[in-house]
């Protein structure tokens, strides 16, 4: 039996911050060797950053990351390190790990399964491992190593470990964010545990990667595939936990090496370490929420922006945007600027003004009318004999966002756009409108889901941040006299779940007609949202918090005629 205590460096790293990335790695390993640790384990890829894309055809930066590694394992002492990194041979990269101590690489490891799945496209870069797998003894335990994916496959690389006598076994991560993935992990871990017999740990990233946002939720299953450690959502933590061990006879037939790393220390030879806190799961309303704070808060400052600013309309989205923003960045960070044109109601100002002040932000009032004439008076000669339509009204927003990125070019502040996923899969939206912008804060996110974020803040808050009468009435674009939006689109109570079969699900149309969806009313949506792939093409990046996003999830043919 022994006792190993191990560090989850759950961090958040930036792609491509080689020299950051290897500083921060580094003072994880000075204050694991500091509380006297066995092991400290990093995230998939924690030198690079993930996922470093294109970065990775650069011979250079490949070069730059395997210099890094040896500052790295030079740093090392007693306690030793597993790092993600890239590792090349010939022409071939491979997501791989290093195993370090002592002040050198004494071990490597390449990922064996590769993902070319939704967001994932390794295939493009990587090889995959094929060479023999090695134990490695590290305070006189056997322990495996396994990256992400690894562990996703039934019988791979995680049995594997487990059959040639490991007495643990690593996973290091780069998972993705989308709702429900934390279940979906925990008991995917679980059975791989129980599969090669051992416990696991798993330690995954933790921050915002343009559409990505990775949730940490660091995790130690026992052998019976039981969770003994939680680490928190969307926190970055090096978190120590002790585990104990009990001796596996190695299989006489096992052909895995064993490494030895560090020697085993007396079980009384330490302070005892105070007990670990398993955090709990957010709720699911709060975990999206989270996560597109911070999502927001990593695209904004790893952008360098400093401060944003939002159209508040007095309506839900914009509303939902404001608060996310100011939980991401602070309120003296965010600028609210209210567009009132001739069709704008005075609860809807009153609402967007009330909304700011609940917020604390700054909020100024920007009066489109003077320009909505000069527009329409421009115009007119080109627009004789033609009716007040639909150009009018895409006017008032063209113009609203041209006022946005002027803001945003005179003090250097960041456009958040407010439009939710229910409006970008049909086309509810005016393209360099209310689509202009540095990002899409909820650009993921149904309305439905929107009403549910809202409602959830305020209960949260014990007060109504977003005013009561902001969810309560309808909701309008405000571009022509009494306009609600299902005078255009149906209920988002009908409007929501097809879009989610179609786009997320994939289903056909005439399997959704199969499925008990109206014939006429599935039609229309889908030929709604396979019009709008152009604009939807032109928008900035949002944050994932579904199983597929437009954006770098879906990528479907603008000119397509197939409908299914």
């Amino acid at each position: 039996m022994a006792r190993l205590r191990v560090a989850l460096a759950q961090l958040n790293l930036m792609v491509g911050d080689l020299d950051g990335n290897v500083d921060r790695i580094i003072a994880a390993i000075a204050e694991a060797e500091e509380q006297q640790c066995d092991l400290v384990t990093f995230p998939e890829l924690a030198l690079t950053g993930y996922p470093p894309e294109d970065l990775l055809l650069k011979p250079g930066f490949v070069s730059q990351n395997i210099a890094g590694l040896e500052r790295i394992a030079a740093a090392t002492a007693k306690c030793a390190a597993i790092v993600g990194f890239v590792d090349r041979e010939g022409s071939d990269l491979y997501n791989a790990l290093a195993i370090c101590a002592d002040g050198r690489v004494l071990g490597t490891y390449r990922k064996r399964r590769l993902p070319n799945y939704e967001v994932f496209d390794e295939r493009r870069y990587f090889t995959p491992g094929a060479e023999a797998m090695n134990l490695y003894l590290i305070g006189g335990v056997r322990v495996g190593v396994s990256v992400c994916e690894d562990a996703w496959s039934a019988d791979g690389p995680v049995a594997d470990a487990g059959r040639g006598g490991a007495e643990l076994i690593i996973n290091c991560n780069a998972s993705p964010y989308h709702a429900g993935k934390v279940t979906l992990r925990e008991q995917t871990i679980g059975q791989r545990a129980i599969e090669a017999g051992c416990p696991i740990v798993y330690v995954n990233l933790v921050g915002g990667q343009d559409e990505l946002v990775f949730d940490g939720a660091s995790l130690v299953v026992d052998e019976s595939g039981a969770v003994v450690t939680r680490v928190g959502q969307f926190v970055e933590t090096l978190a120590i936990t002790e585990l104990t061990t009990f001796d596996r006879v190695t299989p006489a037939e096992s052909a895995l090496s064993v490494v030895v790393v560090s020697a085993a220390s007396p079980m009384d030879s330490r302070p005892a370490l105070a007990s670990l806190l398993s955090a709990e799961p957010l709720a699911s309303d709060h975990e999206v929420y989270e996560a597109l704070v911070l999502g927001t808060r990593d695209y904004v400052t790893k952008n360098g922006f400093g401060e944003v600013v939002i159209g508040l309309s007095g309506g839900i989205d914009s509303s939902i945007v404001a608060a996310i923003a100011v939980d991401a960045l602070g309120a003296d960070r965010v600028h609210g600027v209210l567009m009132p044109s001739r069709y704008s109601s005075d609860h809807s100002i009153a609402d967007a003004e009330l909304l700011a002040d609940n917020l604390g932000i700054d909020r100024r009032v920007i009066d489109i009318e003077p320009a909505f004439i000069a527009f329409t008076d421009m115009l007119a000669p080109s627009f004789v004999g033609q009716d007040v339509d639909l150009t009018e009204e895409n006017l008032q927003s063209r113009i609203r966002g041209m006022s946005l990125m002027a803001l945003s070019n005179k003090f250097g502040w960041m456009v958040l756009t407010t439009g939710n996923k229910s409006e970008s899969a049909v086309g509810y939206s005016t393209l360099y409108g209310d689509t202009a912008g540095g990002f899409a804060v909820i650009k993921d996110v149904p309305k439905l889901l929107v009403y549910r974020l809202c409602r959830d803040l305020n209960q949260r808050a014990g007060r109504p941040l977003v005013p009561e009468t902001v969810l309560e009435k309808a909701p309008s674009a405000e571009l022509r006299p009494d306009q609600r939006d299902d005078q255009s689109l149906p209920p988002y109570e009908l409007l929501d779940p097809i879009i989610e079969a179609y786009v997320e699900q994939d289903r056909t149309m005439s399997e959704l007609i199969a499925d008990g969806f109206d014939a006429a009313l599935v039609e229309r949506i889908v030929g709604l949202i396979d019009r709008a792939e152009y604009k939807r093409r032109q928008t900035p990046p949002g944050v994932r918090i579904t199983t597929k996003a437009f954006g770098k999830d879906r990528r479907l043919p603008i000119t397509n005629r197939y409908r299914g």
